[in-house]
């Protein structure tokens, strides 16, 4: 089956090696005077503490607790999707990493107008940190929500500058949106806007389920195709998942447990089976949908019989990078494009 389509983009953040940050991050210190001893200090403007009296507030994460002591005026997001919630705040981090090989301030929609004209600088790709860019730009936080940053890549960025990393209790890239906005707003100092940021995005999510009770209980798989003859299905934890699932959908047992803890399971088309659902879900691009359709083992698989099956764009529209990032920035936007297209599947 060939799709031509570009490499599953969740798979490869997962399958990219963690970088070897020894080397890179003695230069980087070295540099700025860092190290634990002489850690360079934060800038900030006079006075910018006393902005706000949420600080300093503690943020609880995978590798411990970051206090964070006054209002940060230099961020860089290590997360693939953790801009999103930090422009929606209202602050914009001078660093980011890449994810689909874009430049993450000039291309999707629900984030384009909110960078302006000050692009951040790109400081790695996905889970590969480019050290001496990051204590280059002499942040004051480092944010890594949805990411898979290791102990030791935490460890030398703390060097630098304060770091908030993934959730504590869950997976890498399986916490939910809300909580990773929480803990990104928390370390903002600016909670009480957060919930409310959150509440909006819930009374969405309630106005589809009120309108489609139908959905509530039907079961949903999300998958791509990714070289021929085999796909990824993406765990009922993966954002995408979680999108549908807040519209009433839910996942089989069986899809459950070809998951298992994964975030991914690579599997081969002689194991369409487990895709089988009341809809199912494809991300590609236009030549995915072709080559699916072709497919003989595909053409003999109940949910695309009846005509269940929902191909759905990464890009051109950004309906499938939308619901990769499922922040609150992008969820709004892909509400708008998915519904309808749900709606048209009977």
């Amino acid at each position: 089956m060939s799709t031509g389509t570009r490499p599953a983009l969740t798979r490869l953040a997962r399958s990219i090696p963690r970088v070897a940050v020894a080397t890179a991050a003695a230069l980087a210190l070295a540099a700025c005077g860092g190290g634990e001893g002489d850690k360079p200090e934060s800038k900030a403007p006079a006075g910018a503490g006393a902005k706000s009296a949420a600080f300093p507030v503690t943020v609880e994460h995978k590798y411990g607790s970051t206090t964070i002591d006054a209002e940060p005026k230099k961020i860089v997001t290590l997360g693939l999707s953790d801009q999103d919630a930090v422009l929606a705040l209202g602050a914009k981090p001078v660093g980011a990493v890449d994810w689909f090989k874009e430049q993450p301030y000039g291309k999707w929609a629900w984030a384009k107008d909110k960078w302006g004209s000050t692009p951040p600088q790109i400081v790695g790709e996905r889970d590969e940190y480019n050290v001496e860019k990051i204590a280059a730009l002499k942040p004051d936080l480092i944010i890594a929500q949805y990411s898979g940053m290791k102990k030791e890549q935490y460890d030398t960025l703390s060097k630098i500058a304060k770091v908030v990393a993934q959730p504590k209790g869950h997976e890498d890239y399986q916490a939910p949106w809300q909580d990773m906005t929480r803990q990104i707003g928390k370390a903002l100092g600016k909670s009480a806007e957060t919930e409310k940021l959150i509440a909006g995005i819930d009374a969405r999510f309630k106005a589809v389920r009120d309108k489609h009770p139908e959905w509530k209980g039907k079961t949903v798989a999300v998958g791509e195709p990714y070289e021929p003859g085999k796909f990824s299905a993406f765990s009922p934890k993966d954002p995408k998942v979680i999108f549908l699932s807040e519209m009433g959908f839910t996942t089989s047992e069986a899809y459950r447990g070809a998951l298992g803890k994964e975030n991914i399971a690579d599997l081969s088309v002689e194991r369409l089976d487990v895709m089988e659902a009341d809809r199912t879900v494809w991300l590609g691009t236009p030549d995915t949908e072709k080559a699916m359709k072709a497919d003989p083992l595909y053409k003999k698989t109940k949910v695309h019989q009846e005509k269940r099956d929902l191909f759905l764009p990464y890009d051109s529209p950004d309906i499938g990078a939308a619901l990769s990032f499922n922040t609150v920035l992008s969820i709004p936007y892909a509400i708008d494009q998915v519904v309808p297209m749900l709606e048209a599947v009977k």
